[in-house]
């Protein structure tokens, strides 16, 4: 049986999607952020010691890291549709997306929420306007700059598909469902990239997500 360690409002809700579409047995333990800091409970450590979600047990095994949980799943369970054969470019571009996701996306959006803290969090008045001009420099020069870049590649790659890799679903787009979610409520708010908005849509409109929202709790992103 696999159990998902879900933290609520967080990435592994994409977990619990994949296991909706794979039709797998498993059960959820669900675990609130803390109030006061927003950061996962310590209990999580003793699943993992880094004491983040997700993290899956299957059996005496405990995997962590989404990229990696999903390439587990897709593997053992998913079969081609979900991670295509290794002799094929479809494979390695399905890699290339697990990878990107969390490596190249995730780190400028998470500094951009970051950097939204700092501008709007109360601090002394002596302080604010440093702390809010470098904000907005690190934003003008930095991120604002490398957001439009990787949104545009995105929007420009799902011109003309459906999903990230083939003509169905694979683990490209479990893993790629949440920095754009993110992205939708955050950043790309008032802006126009409509195949990114189409593909969001497309994907929660899926009836193995809206199943996977109904285990999972709250999740501010759907």
């Amino acid at each position: 049986m696999i159990t998902v360690h879900h933290l609520e409002n967080s990435r592994s809700q994409r977990i619990l999607w994949m296991l909706e579409e794979l039709n797998l047995d498993y059960e959820v333990r669900h675990y609130r952020r803390d109030p006061k800091t927003n950061l996962a409970p310590e209990e999580l450590q003793q699943v993992h010691p880094l004491g983040k979600s997700p993290v899956i047990s299957d059996g005496d095994r405990v995997i962590a890291e989404s990229g990696n949980i999903i390439e587990y799943l897709a593997v053992r369970y998913g079969g081609e549709q979900w991670m295509p054969p290794v002799a094929s470019e479809a494979h390695w571009d399905c890699k290339y997306w697990l990878h990107y996701g969390e490596g190249s996306l995730m780190p400028l959006l998470v500094m951009s929420l970051v950097f939204d803290e700092v501008r709007n969090s109360p601090m002394p008045f002596f302080v604010k306007p440093v702390a809010r001009g470098i904000a907005e420099k690190v934003t003008e020069a930095y991120l604002g700059p490398n957001l439009e870049k990787n949104m545009t590649f995105i929007e420009t790659h799902l011109e003309n598909r459906e999903w990230f890799v083939g003509s169905a679903p694979t683990a490209a787009d479990i893993q790629m469902s949440f920095p754009l979610e993110a992205a939708q409520s955050g950043y790309l708010k008032g802006k126009h990239f409509p195949h990114i908005a189409a593909y969001v849509t497309r994907v929660q409109a899926l009836p193995a997500y809206q199943r996977a929202l109904e285990k999972g709790g709250r999740y501010d992103y759907a």
